[in-house]
């Protein structure tokens, strides 16, 4: 059961990549779709989304998935093979933001001399 959650959840992103891709909504801005997290029993998904630019681009892009929730949604309905196709939910995904934060701290703590691979001069 596994195996099978991971390839639907894998096909649903990349099915949900292409509809986004195609939208043509300018609220919608340089958008990835990172993942889908399917429930098992198949009623709902997340949809993680990662979004490049400030705090007001990210809103909007959210909104305007949000809005185009039923597009979405028929472009599964039309590709899953699924006796019941998901309500999706869309939420940001903060695993950049965080990785980006922490290589900033990180710089900024540990001197450049000492950062492995680096070559002494």
């Amino acid at each position: 059961m596994a195996d099978r959650l991971l390839r639907i959840n894998e096909r649903m992103r990349q099915v949900l990549a292409a509809a986004v891709a195609d939208l043509s909504d300018p609220r919608i801005g340089f958008v990835t779709i990172t993942g889908v997290s399917i429930a098992r029993d198949f009623r709902n998904a997340k949809v993680y989304l990662s979004v490049f630019g400030d705090e007001a681009e990210k809103a909007s892009t959210l909104a305007a998935l949000r809005s185009a929730h039923g597009l979405l949604q028929r472009a599964v309905a039309r590709d899953a093979k699924l006796h019941h196709t998901p309500q999706l939910e869309f939420t940001y995904d903060e695993t950049l933001d965080t990785a980006m934060r922490l290589d900033t701290i990180l710089r900024d703590e540990i001197p450049q001399d000492d950062l492995p691979g680096e070559p002494s001069t």
